[in-house]
């Protein structure tokens, strides 16, 4: 069973009594140590009865260094959890400039992603990430920007919602990950081992009985005078011609094997899922992946780190004497080969399995210790309804929720506004937390029905020298993308942000014009928000083509923004006043 303490209460002041502890035993360890020496020398040189009480001593000394990594496990497990509390309160109050970016998964070319703040500085994936691992991380970036599925989505949320009533269990998964994950070595290297069958024969079987018996005789016949020492400098030539015969598949052995470190996190994350008791389909199934009672993970593990401490360390002093004397090699094949042959198999997909506990956790961490607690409702009609959505990255203190709907008679929403008054915010609010919906998390706001739609979004058109292309051509693309996509029949919920803006108004206005036109004669739905306030008039001539806009005042000395979205056009904009704000005079 797992006795680590997991619990997040005083943490620095159990660290410290911890710390206070190790100190004492390590000078008990030393003193056993060189108790235990003494009273080796004193059973060969004086007396044999002094033998028996070194043997127990030593034995106390070997309890006392499994006492010392006991404590310095629990150490580890204790700063995991310190660094948590602390990235949690960064989470909470949005200050996430320490936390990994995950930049290396932004995509510029993807549908939604590279838009809405999924990666990169300030995003969703400082806010959503606990996982622990490079595959780990990767696979939750990968889940961040799939496609949608609501039926998979659903299933998906029944998990988490039942994982993140589990705090105890996400802290002690997540804590040991961290305590204890190594990457020196790739998985792959250890499952390509594992899968791999060992050609085992009658010979080695014979060699491993007769090398133990013939080294005990030999160096018994010797001690006593009954044979001469070139004997025993014969037997072990024998051995290393006998040794060869496994001495590159347990070599291949030591260097596959996962660090020690690492196959501790293997075996106390299996050990610690498969004890939990789960009731959701999808947790169900992911635990079924750690095994039987009889064949689980963890046990299989415990067995392995015993064969790998044996395999991985036969090149030590004083290792090499015993295994040329009694050929002790051949045990540990034998073992290893049995080991691989009854479990193998099964534990090679154990890395992949415990990647995808490293999104659970992610994932339910998220739903438990951050403000989403909106309903999500997964429709089959084509539509959108948000209702008192915020934006997840704006702390609950200073985000403004507002509500939107599309139906079959809001098609397209023309969104006016003032700079700076909340328009692009509002709109990233909206492809944000389909995202989370589709990760099975609740919204940040009271409630969000969607129905069998993809998203995506053109906002952050931005120019790429090495490419010769400019921000113009690159939103143009976005848009081709989009039409493409839309007269194939694909149902599409989009978000267009300052629709065309790199060219003149006459050509902006046209264009736009002519893409709505376009856009309502497939399935698509969403937003174009603008400057020209001109498009609003097609509200008056153009079915499903409705008007929001953001507004500001403006004061003597300032602009006041309430950042609520308001029906109807933008009656005012407020470009010249910032401009007067920032030092531009303008002529009278």
């Amino acid at each position: 069973m797992i006795d680590f303490d997991f619990k997040t209460e005083r943490i620095p002041e159990k660290l410290k009594t911890l710390q206070s502890q190790n100190s004492r035993l390590s000078l008990f360890r030393l003193l056993t140590f060189f108790g235990t020496a003494a009273l080796f020398v004193l059973g060969l040189a004086e007396n044999p009865f002094w033998l028996l009480p070194a043997f127990l001593a030593l034995g106390g000394f070997i309890k006392l260094i499994q006492k010392t990594n006991s404590l310095k496990d629990q150490e580890r497990i204790y700063l995991a959890l310190a660094d948590m509390i602390k990235n949690q309160e960064l989470r909470l109050s949005r200050n996430l400039a320490t936390l990994d970016p995950g930049v290396e998964f932004s995509d510029k070319n993807h549908p939604f992603s590279g838009d809405l703040d999924l990666f990169g500085t300030h995003s969703l994936f400082q806010l959503l990430n606990h996982t622990t691992s490079k595959k780990g991380k990767r696979r939750l970036a990968n889940l961040m920007t799939s496609s949608f599925d609501p039926e998979t989505s659903q299933s998906r949320a029944a998990a988490v919602a039942e994982l993140s009533k589990k705090r105890s269990f996400l802290d002690s998964v997540e804590a040991v990950g961290l305590a204890f994950q190594k990457e020196e070595k790739a998985p792959e290297s250890w499952i390509h081992w594992l899968e791999k069958k060992e050609k085992s024969s009658v010979l080695i079987s014979v060699l491993a009985f007769l090398g133990p018996l013939g080294g005990m005789v030999i160096l018994a016949l010797v001690y006593f005078g009954l044979l001469p020492q070139v004997v025993l400098g014969l037997w072990v030539l024998v051995g290393v011609a006998f040794l060869s015969r496994v001495f590159i598949p347990l070599k291949k052995a030591a260097e596959s094997i996962p660090t020690a470190a690492t196959l501790k996190s293997y075996r106390i994350r299996a050990q610690q899922i498969e004890n939990e008791e789960f009731n959701s389909p999808s947790l169900l199934l992911e635990k079924e992946n750690f095994g039987s009672a009889q064949l689980a993970a963890s046990r299989q593990l415990s067995e392995l780190d015993r064969l790998g401490l044996w395999a991985q360390n036969r090149l030590n002093l004083l290792y090499l004497p015993i295994n040329l004397l009694f050929w002790t090699d051949f045990l540990l094949f034998i073992r290893l080969a049995n080991w691989k042959r009854k479990v193998g198999p099964s534990l090679s997909h154990l890395p992949e399995n415990l990647e995808k506990w490293e999104v659970w956790v992610s994932l339910g961490a998220f739903e438990g210790q951050l403000e989403g607690k909106g309903k999500v409702e997964w429709t089959e009609e084509v539509l959108l309804a948000a209702k008192e959505l915020s934006h997840p990255l704006i702390s609950s203190g200073k985000a403004i929720p507002n509500s939107i709907d599309f139906d079959s008679a809001t098609r397209l929403v023309i969104l006016t506004g003032a700079n700076m008054s909340g328009k692009t915010t509002f709109m990233r609010t909206l492809g944000i937390n389909c995202v989370l919906a589709n990760l099975g998390l609740s919204p940040f706001g009271a409630s969000l029905t969607l129905g069998p739609v993809q998203l995506y979004t053109s906002m952050r058109n931005s120019d790429n020298l090495g490419e010769s292309v400019s921000s113009f051509y690159a939103e143009l693309s976005r848009i081709h993308n989009l039409i493409k996509r839309l007269e194939s029949g694909e149902p599409l919920f989009f978000l267009l942000d300052e629709i065309l803006k790199g060219t003149n108004t006459q050509d902006r206005i046209s264009g736009s014009e002519a893409l709505i036109h376009q856009i309502l004669q497939t399935k698509g739905f969403g937003i174009i928000s603008t400057h020209d306030i001109e498009l609003s008039e097609l509200e008056k001539s153009v079915e499903k083509v409705h008007n929001f806009s953001f507004h500001s005042e403006i004061l003597d000395k300032s602009i006041d923004f309430d950042y609520k979205i308001k029906k109807g056009p933008c009656p005012s904009f407020n470009a010249h006043k910032l401009m007067e704000l920032m030092g531009i005079r303008f002529q009278k």
